[in-house]
């Protein structure tokens, strides 16, 4: 049988696409639709109606039997409810398949069941979601059969935000409206719509899936609580672009095929540095579809790998002692007719336009870096920022050489008059082509780094919906943007104006601009010195919601009410205390009931052998000394245990919010860390038949 794929065949056919709207609907609903679509103009209930007979009736040509509305709660995953097509019995014992366009546009999920932040009590229960008609629908196959899946917003009954895909869609009519005026004071009348592209990029581990179900500390909490590190790691750096392990290729491919039939255009694949660590990364899309592709694939790479008897791990740091996993956020702003603001051209130095919006991005990230940072606060993220394999938990920015070197000459003269230049790459073989380089090198631990057109945010989690960062990334340009637009609307000497502010922002904000090696204490010291904040954990992150500047900022652009980011702040609150609460009863479940008791088997096998080499009249000094040093691990580990066993329940005590999270973070951390060192140790000691759970070893290079 041949493994022949054409990709151009199969691309999007679940996928109620452009091409087949234009194939099924009436010329005019079409019409009606795409201006709803491009314009944001309102849809009237006699167009969704027939809209909703045609995406019924190609979803049953599909295979599907349900629909459901596909929305992402800030549980931090995607829900869904299940509908059957079918209508009320007909006489004949018959059923119809119908779907309305009530049905289409409008859903009511129990809106007291989803985190909410105290924006709705348990006995306010109804909820809304409303069809986001900019983001395609789709057939999902899976054991459930076939489900018509429609992306959708999630609100309460007062129109609250109880999702992550409202306050996106908010802020990307914000950053539109702000960037159309930026262009129409540099003559261009030709852009009707500004949107920002994003590609973010996948990271993942692979384990087996049988020795993932030995492990109560990946079931419960998705990441390791105990392991002794292997002999090997990534310390040779093999792994990193190495070929494909047969199993990991056959994965890939499948999960290739489902995610093209969705229309996701999944490009990159490759491992990773971390042994059993890999990469997806797609091609850009407008955010918001952008953001529920990311939810496709994810949800794509754990239902292909357990057909393949894997289990996908998406926490942050999985695996202590090697890398963990994030999510690069490639975002760019483009016009509907093709122009990308961050394009720097072959000369920035004489890009007035570009300079400009760049130095307004500058002046976003220096005056909100808490907000984005935020963005990226997750407890797994913790674990994984600032630790030499991702960027610390500074904000700074990565322009490269030759901008730079553009920013320095607006600085000190006002004017740049130059760019710099790749120049060739020769490598010496003659048998190799010589050929031009970039301007500029990269740097890897640079929180957001400009990438040629793009600006890379480096720090999102891995399992994270990457909805937050663009949110915050969205309304704090458009910010930047209003004020420069105020100010040029009013000048009486643009061409000056524009001058003077991109000289103001260039000056004012060189501050979050840094090239060198985040990772280091100097960096730290160098960032206190000019007042960037440093914020290392998630919890220290949390406050930035709330501030009197952020609450006029959304507020100002209608993203998020004061209300709704109350609410997220406790919600954020709440997850991390719940997530550490979790982890630490894990913890004492795995040493009281299987290590412990296993360290104690061994110890008695070690003395029983000690008792009978001593009988025998031989040395027994190994045995005696290997006795010795497990019972002191055994007993460090169990005063490590009553410790955190005393710690999380006083931390069960406290109020929940920020005392309790705090209380998790402070003192509960600790405690756990404290009683992972001696069971890590004694890993080490006691004979692996004995072990209770797979090893590292055995979970990173055995897949």
């Amino acid at each position: 049988m041949s493994d022949y794929i054409n990709v151009a065949e199969i691309f999007g056919q679940n996928v109620f696409n452009d091409t087949v709207m234009q194939e099924r609907l009436p010329k005019k609903i079409y019409k009606e639709l795409k201006r709803t679509i491009e314009e944001g103009a309102e849809l009237d209930l006699a167009t969704a109606d027939v809209i909703a007979h045609e995406m019924k009736e190609w979803a049953i040509e599909q295979g599907a039997t349900h629909y459901t509305h596909w929305f992402q709660p800030l549980t931090g995953v995607t829900a869904e409810k299940h509908d059957s097509f079918i209508s009320a019995p007909m006489p004949n014992g018959k059923v119809l398949m119908s779907f309305s366009g009530k049905e289409l546009i409008k859903g009511e999920p129990d809106a007291s069941s989803f985190p909410s932040g105290g924006l709705r009590a348990t006995f306010e229960a109804r909820g809304y979601t409303a069809w986001d008609c900019t983001s395609p629908a789709f057939v999902r196959h899976d054991a459930a059969g076939a489900i018509l899946c429609i992306p959708t917003a999630f609100c309460s009954y007062q129109g609250e935000a109880l999702d992550q895909k409202t306050p996106l869609l908010r802020s990307m009519e914000a950053i539109n409206k702000q960037s159309l005026r930026l262009l129409r004071l540099f003559g261009n009348t030709t852009s009707k719509r500004v949107t920002p592209s994003v590609g973010p990029e996948q990271e993942y581990f692979l384990v087996d899936r049988a020795k993932y179900y030995q492990r109560k500390d990946l079931i419960f909490t998705g990441r390791t609580l105990f392991g002794a590190m292997p002999p090997k790691g990534q310390e040779m750096d093999d792994h990193y672009f190495g070929t494909l392990r047969q199993r990991i290729a056959g994965f890939m491919k499948e999960v290739n095929e489902e995610l093209w039939k969705l229309g996701v255009s999944a490009k990159t694949q490759h491992n990773e540095v971390a042994p059993a660590q890999h990469e997806l990364a797609p091609i850009y899309a407008k955010v918001n579809v952008a953001v529920d592709h990311n939810q496709i694939i994810m949800q794509t790479l754990k239902r292909v790998a357990s057909k393949h008897g894997l289990h996908c791990l998406l926490h942050e740091k999985p695996f202590a002692g090697v890398n963990g996993s994030g999510k690069h956020n490639n975002w760019s702003l483009t016009t509907d007719d093709g122009i990308n603001l961050l394009e720097p051209g072959n000369t920035p130095h004489d890009n007035i336009q570009f300079l400009l919006v760049l130095m307004n991005i500058l002046k976003a990230v220096d005056e909100y870096a808490d907000l984005l940072r935020e963005s990226a606060a997750d407890p797994g993220n913790d674990y994984r920022l600032g630790a030499d394999e991702a960027p610390p938990a500074i904000i700074s920015v990565f322009l490269g050489e030759q901008l730079e070197d553009v920013m320095s000459q607006l600085i000190s003269t006002g004017t740049a008059t130059h760019s710099m230049h790749g120049g060739k790459l020769a490598t010496g073989v003659k048998t190799l082509p010589t050929f031009a380089k970039d301007a500029t090198d990269r740097n890897r631990t640079s929180p957001m780094a400009f990438t040629g057109n793009k600006f890379e945010f480096r720090m999102v989690g891995s399992r994270d919906s990457v909805a937050a960062p663009n949110v915050v990334m969205n309304t704090i340009v458009a910010d930047a943007f209003r004020e420069t637009c105020d100010r040029l609307e009013k000048a009486e000497n643009f061409e000056m104006e524009v001058h003077d502010l991109i000289k103001e922002y260039a000056t004012k904000h060189a501050r979050i601009v840094f090239s060198g090696n985040g990772y280091s204490q100097e960096w730290k010291e160098e960032a206190q010195r000019r007042g960037l904040p440093n914020l290392p954990s998630m919890v220290d992150a949390i406050p930035a919601l709330g501030t009197e500047k952020a609450v006029k900022l959304f507020e100002s652009f209608g993203v998020f009410t004061r209300a709704e980011l109350e609410s997220r702040m406790e919600i954020k609150y709440e997850t991390y205390a719940k997530t550490i609460n979790i982890e630490a009863r894990t913890m004492l479940d795995m040493a009281s009931k299987e290590i412990i008791p296993a360290v104690i088997r061994y110890a008695r096998e070690v003395a029983d052998s000690l008792n009978s080499v001593k009988a025998a009249g031989c040395d027994y000094s190994v045995q005696e000394e290997l006795l010795r040093s497990v019972s002191e691990k055994l007993r460090e580990a169990q005063d490590a245990y009553q410790n955190l066993k005393k710690r999380s329940g006083e931390a069960a005590e406290l109020a929940e919010g920020e005392e309790q999270a705090r209380f998790c973070h402070d003192t509960v951390v600790p405690a756990m860390n404290a009683l992972r060192a001696p069971v890590d140790e004694l890993e080490m000691m006691v004979d692996k038949k004995v072990w209770p759970m797979p090893s590292y070893a055995e979970l990173l290079f055995e897949v």
